[in-house]
């Protein structure tokens, strides 16, 4: 009895799916956030550093958005291995693009 029919939509006990409303929910916060950006760009509201502050802020947001209403991670039971990974993931990420970083600043000033 590892399934329950709910609506015609299969339930599977022990993972969590979302509600309709909470895809709603964050696919309009997610439509709100890449929308941001875009008028702030064809307006121009910002220029330098004030456009690229917004475009960070909504892209981290995005990404926070992305995983708690999509990936449904804050409704993970114990132990936490999506969580475990997806650090792992970014710090692997961070590793590769500032040791990127690192060595073309490097090489540029040794040219």
């Amino acid at each position: 009895m590892g399934k329950q029919s709910v609506h015609g939509m299969t339930k599977h006990h022990g993972n969590s799916h979302g509600s309709l409303k909470s895809y709603v929910i964050g696919f309009l916060l997610s439509l709100v956030l890449t929308i941001i950006p875009i008028v702030v760009l064809t307006n121009n509201w910002l220029e330098g550093n004030g456009s690229t502050i917004v475009f960070l802020v909504t892209a981290v947001l995005q990404f926070i958005i992305q995983l708690v209403y999509f990936m449904h991670l804050r409704e993970e039971d114990k132990p936490r291995y999506n969580l475990m990974s997806l650090i792992l993931g970014i710090f692997i990420v961070l590793l590769i693009v500032i040791g990127s970083i690192w060595i073309m600043m490097y090489n540029m000033v040794a040219l």
